[in-house]
């Protein structure tokens, strides 16, 4: 039935200001606000990601957003050098002194936060 559904992901954030900064001037994704006041997140092959506000956001607990790259180290660089923090985890996950799952079975992987705290990745593309 929804088989051929053009469907797509969203999550909220608690500031639409900072947000919109961060996913265009940072991780320099191709953003647009519409009359809503939501945030579009577009990305290659027609797909999106809206982003919307919310006054009582809560962060989710979960990755929200995974971005395939094809060499983990450098866009963890790259993104380091514009500020932003990776998350280091001990257990069950652990990551290196930058931040980078290096092993369990999975692509390397390193997962970092939105300016609303909600959980995004860089991974080995598969």
């Amino acid at each position: 039935m929804l088989r051929k559904s053009k469907a797509f992901s969203s999550f909220s954030v608690g500031d639409l200001s900072k947000a919109k900064t961060f996913y265009h001037e940072i991780l320099e994704l191709d953003v647009e606000e519409d009359e809503m006041g939501f945030l579009s997140l577009h990305f290659s092959k027609g797909a999106d990601v809206i982003v919307y506000p919310k006054p009582n956001h809560t962060p989710a607990t979960f990755t929200v957003l995974n971005f395939p790259v094809e060499d983990v180290d450098k866009a963890v660089d790259e993104l380091a050098s514009k500020g932003v923090k990776f998350e280091q985890y001990e257990d069950p996950i652990k990551t290196d002194e930058k931040g980078i799952c290096r092993g369990g079975g999975g692509p390397m992987i390193a997962w970092f936060k939105d300016p609303a705290g909600n959980i995004l990745s860089v991974l080995e593309e598969l």
